[in-house]
Order: C-alpha cells, then sequence, then structure tokens
C-alpha cells in the first residue's frame, strides 16, 4: 500500500468566529446578547403572571363590570375627538372605578351555590317548578333572593337547549 495523495478539494463546514466577516469579527453581534435579554424577558413575564394570581383571583367575580369598563373606555379614548367619544368614556371610566367596590365572593361560598343549585335542579318539570315557587313565596325575597336566582337561570338554561349540539337529554 502507498501513500494516499492529498486532497485538494477542501470543504469547510463551519467558519471561526473571526473569519466569519470581512473585518474579522461576526456579522451580527447582538446575537451573542439576544439569548441573556430573551431569558430575563421570559423570567419577567413569568413573575408578573405570579404576581397578579392573587389579583385574578380578587377580580374573578367583578370581571362583567370591568370588561365593560374596559371596553367603554377604550371606545372613549378611540373616538375621543367626537362627541360620542365623551358621552362612552364617562361610564367607561365609572365602571372601571366601581367594580374593586363590588363585594367579592368566597369559594365556600361558591361551593354552598353549586350544591344548591345541584339540590334545585331535581325540580325540572313545570308543575315541580310552580310547586316550589308556590313555597317560595310564603316567605319574603330578602330571604328568597338566592333561589329564585338559581331558578330563573336553570330556567333560561334549559329554555335555550343544549350548548353542544346533540348534548341534550334524549328521552
Amino acid at each position: 500500500m502507498g501513500l494516499r495523495a492529498r486532497r485538494r478539494n477542501l470543504v469547510i463546514w463551519s467558519q471561526s468566529a473571526a473569519s466569519a466577516g470581512r473585518g474579522g469579527g461576526s456579522r451580527r453581534p447582538w446575537a451573542a446578547r439576544a439569548k441573556p435579554v430573551r431569558r430575563r424577558i421570559r423570567t419577567a413575564v413569568l413573575l408578573t403572571v405570579i404576581a397578579l394570581k392573587p389579583l385574578a383571583r380578587a377580580v374573578q367575580a367583578r370581571w362583567r363590570p370591568l370588561l365593560a369598563g374596559a371596553a367603554l373606555t377604550a371606545t372613549g379614548v378611540i373616538l375621543r375627538s367626537s362627541t360620542v367619544g365623551h358621552v362612552v368614556l364617562l361610564p367607561g371610566l365609572l365602571l372601571l372605578l366601581s367594580a374593586p367596590l363590588l363585594p367579592g365572593t368566597s369559594g365556600a361560598d361558591r361551593e354552598r351555590r353549586s350544591e344548591l343549585a345541584r339540590q334545585l335542579s331535581v325540580y325540572s318539570t313545570p308543575a315541580q317548578r310552580r310547586d316550589l315557587e308556590a313555597m317560595l313565596d310564603q316567605y319574603p325575597d330578602p330571604v328568597t333572593h338566592e333561589l329564585r336566582d338559581i331558578l330563573a337561570r336553570q330556567a333560561v338554561a334549559t329554555a335555550a337547549g343544549p350548548r353542544i349540539p346533540g348534548g341534550g337529554r334524549t328521552g
């Protein structure tokens, strides 16, 4: 066996950082700094989300006025040059400012209300509902307002039909 001839067609698969650009430096000087910046941004967003979790729990009961207030305020700011913008902006700001003053519900209240709704779902026929409403009429409204509210929501839900096509009751 003889010696192999030297290869004349060399291929460079990767260039070093010094020989990548014309001036001896890399073409993208910002590429080396991008990873730490992205990591800091991700960390900041994660810490912000963790810090806002208690606020999200507090807002849970008040999201409807907040949503309406944000929509009206944004519309008022966008249309601020017209009279419609001024008319819409004030109620939006009032809703935003009054939402924190609404009473919130605790986890125990939500569980109690869902248990009550389950128990009231037994009264499903119109005759049973009329009998229950006749019993509730014997008591003052401040005592039975929660029961009436749950019954009204259930009546609206049954009148609207199933939310998922084919997911309703059969029979």
